[in-house]
């Protein structure tokens, strides 16, 4: 059964083309490029192409909130900071479609109740597996979490590198981008949000 795209309703109202043309869109780039995509080497490239994109672009047919659905409230009056580090961010630049890559760093203090931490990192790959700017996949994980779990605050930074800064344009390979987002306490709290950021540069 054909998967549906969750946004089909709110953004995208077109027709999602089908595999041949989507293979055919890539036989005519590999043209454009300068190569014969008849030839040997070539012939399966549009296949393995859009196999691979479905699996960079899954995050179109998945619900990050339905992820966070399933919450915990036994955890012994628990209310302090939950963090969790260094989880790899692997999405695409909506500019250029090449990959952004590196590491996200999540916090959120609970109100009553808990999520589970794996959770956190899965809410990260949807998001990434989609077309996108840093800032707003930022502001999209930290909206999530906040509507999802309604806590008491939401912390979320970003650094990663974008290989259309590093192997194109300018290349600049040693740069990287540092983005955030602070909800609730972090945002209005100097202390509680210094408490975060201290952690994640340990």
């Amino acid at each position: 059964m054909k998967q549906s795209n969750i946004l089909d309703k709110k953004e995208n109202t077109k027709k999602q083309p089908s595999a041949e043309e989507a293979k055919e869109a890539v036989r005519t780039l590999i043209s454009w490029a300068g190569d014969d995509p008849e030839r040997e080497g070539l012939l399966d490239t549009p296949k393995r192409v859009i196999k691979a994109y479905k699996e960079f672009f899954a995050g179109y047919f998945e619900d990050p909130h339905e992820i966070l659905s399933k919450t915990f409230e036994e955890v012994a009056g628990y209310d302090e900071m939950v963090i969790v580090k260094n989880i790899k961010v692997e999405s695409h630049c909506e500019h250029h479609m090449v990959p952004i890559l590196g590491i996200a760093h999540v916090a959120y203090i609970p109100n009553k109740r808990v999520v589970g931490i794996s959770k956190l990192a899965r809410v990260i790959d949807v998001f990434g597996k989609r077309l996108q700017t840093q800032e707003t996949m930022t502001a999209q994980v930290a909206s999530c979490i906040q509507n999802a779990l309604l806590p008491r605050g939401v912390a979320v930074v970003i650094d990663a590198q974008h290989q259309c800064m590093t192997t194109r344009g300018i290349k600049k390979s040693e740069s990287s981008t540092v983005t955030s987002r602070m909800l609730g306490v972090f945002r209005t709290d100097a202390r509680t949000r210094s408490e975060f950021l201290n952690f994640i540069s340990k």
